[in-house]
C-alpha cells in the first residue's frame, strides 16, 4: 500500500483522487484567497451567501479558485446547478439544456448553469446562451484563464459581471498546503513532516496555482523520506527531486520577481542587449508567465521607444502573439529578438511624458469647455449656439492646417509632446517646429513645403 493509499484509509481505491480534488473547498469557510471577492463583506461572497449570484465570468489564471467557487455555489444555491464543460461538449448539449432550464423557468425553478474554460466555445457556441441569459432562463457562470474582452462575445459579455480573480500569495498557498498535510481528507493520518521553508518553496514554484502546489506536495509525499521516528518527512533532497532547483530560485511573486523585471526593463532601456537577454533567461529559466515578459515589452515599446522607431510597437505586438500561440519553450527565442531590438532601437519617453503632463493638466482642469470651433454640431439649436463656429476644415486650405486653436482657451499654448530627436523622431521634431512655428505666425512658409517634410518620418 502506497503512502497515498494509507492516507485515505484501508478501503481507498487503487487510484485515489488527486489530493488537489479531495482538498476543494466546500464552502466559503474553507476558500483561500481572493479576499478582495469573497472577504467579510464583499460583493461576491454577500450574493452567494444570500443565493443571489447573477450571470458572471470568473477571469483568472489556472488554480486560483474560479471551479472552486462554482461548486461553493452548487453546494449552497436552491437551483439546479449544471457543471458544464467547454472541452467535450459542444452545441447540440447546449440547447439540451437551455430546453430543459426553459422548461424550468415556466415553473419557477431556477437554472445555475457553470461553463469551464467559456472562451473555447466559439462565436456560435457562445451565441446559444445569450436568450436564455436575456430571458431568465439561466444564471450563467464562466470561468476562463483568457481575457473576456476578446475571447467572449460582447454580447454575452455585456449581460454578466466580471469578476478578476488574482494569482494565490505565497501565504495562501502555503495556508493551503498545511490544511493539506492535517486534514483527513488530505494526509492526516500520515503525521507527514514539512517545515514552513519547504513549504514556502512549494508555494513560490506554485506561481499562485493551488492545484499546482497541492500536484507539488502530492508527489513529495509519495517519495518522502523517514525520520528516527518513522514519521514520512519532506526534506530538501526530495523536494529537490520533485521541482526544479532553478525554479526555486527566482521568487515569482516576490520581491526578486520585481527586481529582475526592472533589471531587464532597465537593461533594455540602457541599450545593453547581452544584460537583456541574461535576465530575459532568467525569468524564463525560472518559469516566468511569457505573456508577463511580452506585455512588458509591448510597453516598453511606447514608454521607452515611441515614435523614434514605430516598428517597435508592432514587433511587440507580434511577439506578444507568438507566446500565446505558441507557449514556452518555442516562444523563448521569439522573447529574444523583441528583447534585443528593443535594446538597439534609439529610444525617447516622449510618449509617456507627454500623456503625463496632459493627465496632469486634465485632473486640474476637468472642466474646460471644448473650443466652440471644434464643438459638433449636428442640430438647428447647437448652431444657434455657435458650435461649430469658426472651425475651419484643414483640408479645404492650401496649407492643408489651419490656425484654430483646438485647446481649451486656459490651456493655450500648453506642450505637451516634446520629441527626443533620436531615431525617425528627428524627422518628427522638425516637423513638428515647422507646424509650430507657421501656426504661431513665425514663418509664412507652409509646414509642407518645409525640407522636414520631405524626410521620411
Amino acid at each position: 500500500m502506497s503512502l497515498i493509499e494509507g492516507a485515505l484509509g484501508g478501503d481507498a481505491p487503487a487510484a485515489p483522487e488527486p489530493l488537489a480534488a479531495r482538498m476543494r473547498p466546500r464552502d466559503l469557510s474553507e476558500f483561500v484567497g481572493q479576499e478582495h471577492l469573497v472577504g467579510e463583506g464583499k460583493i461576491l461572497r454577500q450574493m452567494i451567501e444570500r443565493d443571489q449570484v447573477p450571470s458572471m465570468i470568473l477571469w483568472g489564471p489556472p488554480g486560483v479558485g474560479k471551479t472552486t467557487l462554482a461548486n461553493v455555489v452548487a453546494n449552497l444555491t436552491k437551483a439546479e446547478f449544471v457543471n458544464y464543460s467547454a472541452v467535450t461538449s459542444g452545441i447540440k448539449e447546449i440547447k439540451e439544456i437551455m430546453a430543459r432550464a426553459e422548461s424550468g423557468r415556466r415553473v419557477g425553478l431556477r437554472t445555475v448553469l457553470f461553463v469551464d474554460e467559456i472562451h473555447r466555445f466559439n462565436k456560435a457556441q457562445q451565441d446559444a446562451f445569450l436568450p436564455f441569459v436575456e430571458q431568465g432562463s439561466i444564471v450563467l457562470i464562466g470561468a476562463t484563464t483568457e481575457n473576456p474582452s476578446f475571447e467572449v462575445n460582447s454580447a454575452l459579455l455585456s449581460r454578466c459581471k466580471v469578476f478578476v480573480l488574482k494569482g494565490l500569495s505565497e501565504a495562501d498557498l502555503v495556508k493551503l498546503l498545511r490544511r493539506a498535510l492535517t486534514s483527513a481528507r488530505g494526509f492526516g493520518k500520515l503525521d507527514v513532516q514539512a517545515s514552513d521553508g519547504t513549504l514556502a518553496k512549494i508555494a513560490v514554484y506554485a506561481n499562485g496555482d493551488a492545484r499546482n502546489a497541492l500536484g507539488t506536495l502530492e508527489t513529495a509525499v509519495a517519495n518522502a523520506a523517514f525520520d528516527a521516528a518513522g514519521r514520512p518527512t519532506i526534506t530538501e533532497d526530495v523536494l529537490a527531486q520533485v521541482v526544479s532547483r532553478k525554479a526555486l530560485l527566482y521568487d515569482k511573486n516576490g520581491e526578486e520577481h520585481y527586481n529582475v523585471i526592472s533589471a531587464l526593463h532597465k537593461s533594455m532601456r540602457n541599450s545593453d542587449p547581452d544584460a537583456a537577454v541574461y535576465w530575459l533567461a532568467r525569468m524564463l529559466e525560472g518559469g516566468e508567465d511569457p505573456l508577463y515578459i511580452a506585455r512588458r515589452c509591448v510597453r516598453f515599446a511606447s514608454e521607452d521607444v515611441g515614435l523614434a522607431d514605430p516598428n517597435a510597437l508592432l514587433l511587440a505586438n507580434a511577439v506578444w502573439d507568438a507566446c500565446h500561440n505558441l507557449g514556452v519553450p518555442e516562444c523563448g527565442v521569439h522573447l529574444t529578438q523583441i528583447v534585443v531590438y528593443l535594446a538597439l532601437a534609439p529610444k525617447s519617453n516622449a510618449m509617456e511624458e507627454a500623456y503625463n503632463r496632459a493627465a496632469a493638466d486634465a485632473q486640474k482642469m476637468m472642466a474646460e469647455p471644448v473650443p466652440l470651433q471644434i464643438r459638433n454640431a449636428p442640430t438647428r439649436l447647437m448652431k444657434s449656439l455657435d458650435y461649430g463656429k469658426g472651425y475651419v476644415y484643414a483640408h479645404d486650405t492650401d496649407e492643408k492646417i489651419a490656425r484654430m486653436s483646438c485647446l481649451p482657451d486656459a490651456l493655450a499654448g500648453r506642450r505637451y509632446y516634446t520629441p527626443a530627436g533620436l531615431g525617425r523622431e528627428a524627422n518628427l521634431k522638425a516637423r513638428l517646429a515647422a507646424v509650430r512655428d507657421w501656426r504661431e505666425g513665425r514663418t509664412n512658409v507652409p509646414p509642407f513645403a518645409s525640407p522636414a517634410y520631405a524626410a521620411r518620418a
